[in-house]
């Protein structure tokens, strides 16, 4: 996986689990590292879903960065068998994205908005569906 080279760009990132890895790496390199030749700033969105919070990994790490980045980096849970939406669901990506769905429409888009999942095969299924609600409500 490949960041995209426009510092300015929207990078949306949707993980579960151990597919946290490549996007921990991502926000090193936008947040920690000091490059010459890139300064992030752009807004880096990740979504990560995992069965318990006692998975979480990487949660301490994570919220640091948001704290000094409030302006560029935003972080949401979903915690499977934990939380739940206002309709009593799980709370998958997919679940915790539809919370945000309008917000995440517009961002999706723009021209300079790249979204990246990995994690567990099968879960693109919920990610794609919701994906296709967006668009379907904005009538494309």
């Amino acid at each position: 996986m490949l960041m995209p080279k426009d510092p300015n760009a929207t990078i949306v990132m949707l993980a579960t689990g151990t597919g946290i890895a490549p996007f921990r790496s991502f926000l090193w390199k936008m947040f920690f590292e000091k490059h010459d030749d890139y300064k992030f700033n752009g807004l880096a969105w990740l979504f990560l879903g995992v069965p318990t919070s006692s998975s979480l990994l990487y949660k301490e790490e994570f919220e640091k960065m948001k704290e000094k980045n409030p302006d560029n980096f935003r972080l949401d849970f979903a915690v499977s068998r934990e939380q739940t939406n206002e309709k009593g669901e799980k709370m998958y990506i997919q679940t915790r994205m539809a919370e945000y769905a309008k917000e995440l429409w517009q961002l999706l888009k723009k021209d300079n908005t790249f979204v990246y999942m990995c994690g567990l095969r099968g879960m693109e299924k919920g990610i794609d569906d919701i994906m296709v609600s967006l668009a379907a409500a904005d009538g494309n």
